[in-house]
């Protein structure tokens, strides 16, 4: 199974995600939405797995600092539009199992999905 996580360098949780994937062995590829980019179709695939509402993360720097009026009247075309503008909107990290799709990090929920 090809193991994937997304997310960017410089984010804490993406860090101490890579850290756990390293200290148990398991074999990933890196995807930096900053440096990658993030394309239509795997959003998409991960909406139609997770859901909009789980991938958008309102937390984030970059969704606080949006106008007012693009952050109301939010829909699943709306966030996905946001999310491709800009990735980092994206809660990370996202780890792709095979079809299986992790958002966020827990270490024991990876370390079922990697058993």
């Amino acid at each position: 199974m090809t193991i994937t996580i997304y997310g960017i360098t410089t984010c804490d949780t993406v860090k101490k995600a890579r850290v756990w994937l390293e200290s148990h062995d398991v074999a990933y590829r890196f995807h930096d939405f900053r440096a990658d980019g993030l394309d239509a179709k795997r959003l998409d695939g991960w909406v139609g797995k997770v859901g909009w509402e789980k991938l958008l993360n309102k937390g984030s720097t970059t969704f606080r600092e949006l106008a007012d009026k693009d952050k109301q009247d939010l829909d699943e075309k709306k966030a996905k539009a946001l999310m491709l503008a800009k990735p980092t909107m994206v809660k990370r990290p996202v780890l792709e199992l095979g079809d299986r799709v992790l958002v966020g990090f827990k270490p024991d929920v990876y370390e079922q999905a990697v058993e």
